[in-house]
């Protein structure tokens, strides 16, 4: 059995506030679960995490409330994170006073900040170490393969295409991790996947509904052979493997939109291949693009 962890980056609304929706997916055997898991913990523990979400996204963000505290980088982590709270209950203090002219802007900084607060006594650079070793680890799992689909919205037909942009990429991700199990199984003894996805209510009844769809009539690449039962969404804060597919997502999509390719590098040879061939991720975008994925892909 091998489990394929999903997540998103980026909007699939046009134009959205992103040129571009990913969805991938990290695939593991499960035997190599807990391994997996114990890894990615054990990272997690060296910069004081405990149990915290990896939210890649989050975690890169500047933190300009940082910048105003003195020697902040030679406090040590709970002094960092006194300070980092004394000076955004200041800032939150201060947009109250201002009223209803400033709700706005004091509901986005609650949000953000609540979203943050578990990183705060990590300095820019050293958040930046931790996500740079959580993505080396992941590319060190030979056993793991990376399925993806990058769609460049701009790019994207719906009058040709018979499916919206996220219901074409988790198709396209569905198709290429069951085409890696029957390529993979012996003769006889066939294997067989599960997906797992983070769990967001808006997509949720969608992709449960495709997914049926899928085992019923097949994809528009064949019958769907090796994986069971429809997505089970899960609580990405409770998983630390969807918060793989997090990163990889994150990665991708700073690559086609940006080309940082720092991430981009440390996951992408984790991607299913056949020989040289990239198979198990995908640029959707106009055939003159030149771009890493588009080259290996078309080998």
């Amino acid at each position: 059995m091998y489990i394929c962890y999903i997540d998103e980056s980026g909007t699939s609304d046009v134009p959205g506030n992103t040129s571009h929706f990913v969805l991938a997916g990290v695939s593991i055997p499960i035997w190599h679960w807990r391994d997996a898991d114990r890894e990615i913990t054990q990272v997690l523990a060296r910069y004081d995490l405990g149990d915290a979400e990896l939210h890649t996204a989050w975690i890169l963000r500047p933190y300009i409330e940082q910048r105003r505290i003195p020697n902040f980088s030679n406090l040590d982590y709970v002094s960092r994170r006194a300070a980092v709270e004394r000076e955004r209950n200041a800032h939150l203090l201060q947009l109250q006073q201002q009223g209803r002219r400033t709700r706005g802007t004091y509901n986005q900084a609650r949000k953000n900040y609540a979203h943050t607060k578990a990183y705060v006594h990590l300095s820019h650079a050293e958040r930046l170490s931790l996500v740079r070793e959580v993505a080396d680890c992941v590319g060190s799992w030979g056993y793991a393969r990376l399925f993806a689909e990058c769609i460049d919205k701009l790019h994207f037909d719906p009058i040709r295409s018979p499916r919206s942009i996220d219901e074409q990429a988790f198709e396209q991700v569905v198709t290429r991790f069951d085409r890696y199990l029957v390529n993979i199984g012996n003769i006889g003894q066939p294997l067989y996947g599960l997906l797992v996805h983070d769990n967001n209510q808006t997509i949720a009844r969608k992709h449960t509904q495709l997914m049926r769809d899928f085992h019923k009539r097949g994809t528009l690449w064949g019958q769907i052979q090796r994986i069971i039962e429809t997505p089970l969404f899960v609580d990405s804060s409770l998983t630390s493997l969807v918060q793989m597919a997090d990163l990889c997502s994150y990665a991708l999509r700073r690559f086609v939109e940006n080309g940082e390719t720092d991430l981009f590098r440390r996951l992408f040879i984790r991607a299913d291949r056949t020989g040289q061939r990239v198979v198990g991720v995908r640029h959707y975008a106009p055939m003159t693009c030149s771009c890493e994925i588009c080259v290996a892909h078309r080998i």
